[in-house]
């Protein structure tokens, strides 16, 4: 799965990676790729590959004549029929980055649907109208798809994510939150990747 923070054009390397990197007689190197995918930029596409890198989805390239590899299967414990991966934080109010991280979280089969999914851990008060609390975790399910209403990862700008419902009109997307003291936010559809829809909440006492 693509982990929630990534660029359009991040995805789209990664997709073509997923595709095509066997037809390639050995992992291609940076100028290779650059001219498979008709760039002219070296320099954008080195920094995209980085990105990959650090999501853990392409091997550090120590050395550039190694070539481009995916990254190896996740390890055992994130095949973990109840393990789902946990990327971070995700801003319940002003947009703030989505943080990736390494780890897992069990989810109970209820909470999630058989598509893939993630969890992101919720900072910020702006959904308390729909329960969803600070230090709340969210189970997202991954779709680039949603329909008015649904409660999604929206990536604004291809930067920053945040929790909110979608409405979708002809020239704009609304994200609003459940909060009376605050306002909805509005986009130009350009400007919003959706990233995928709640399914599930989990809630920790203390």
């Amino acid at each position: 799965m693509v982990p929630p923070t990534l660029t359009r054009r991040q995805q789209e390397i990664y997709d073509y990676l997923l595709e095509h990197l066997d037809d390639f007689p050995h992992p291609p190197t940076l100028d290779e790729l650059c001219d498979a995918l008709g760039l002219s930029s070296r320099g954008s596409l080195h920094k995209q590959i980085q990105a990959l890198i650090e999501a853990g989805l392409v091997e550090p390239m120590h050395n550039l004549r190694r070539g481009i590899r995916l990254a190896e299967a996740l390890p055992e414990a994130r095949a973990d029929s109840d393990a789902l991966p946990l990327y971070g934080y995700i801003a319940a109010g002003q947009p703030i980055e989505a943080i990736r991280n390494p780890e897992t979280i069990e989810v109970p089969a209820q909470l999630r649907t058989p598509n893939p999914c993630y969890v992101l851990e919720v900072r910020g008060d702006s959904m308390v109208d729909e329960g969803i609390l600070d230090g709340d975790w969210v189970v997202i399910e991954h779709r680039d798809q949603a329909r008015n209403g649904e409660i999604v990862v929206a990536l604004v700008d291809g930067e920053e994510a945040t929790l909110k419902r979608l409405e979708k009109k002809p020239h704009e997307v609304v994200l609003h939150p459940a909060n009376s003291t605050l306002s909805a936010m509005h986009f130009s559809p350009d400007r919003i990747q959706i990233q995928g829809v709640l399914v599930g909440q989990m809630r920790r006492y203390h």
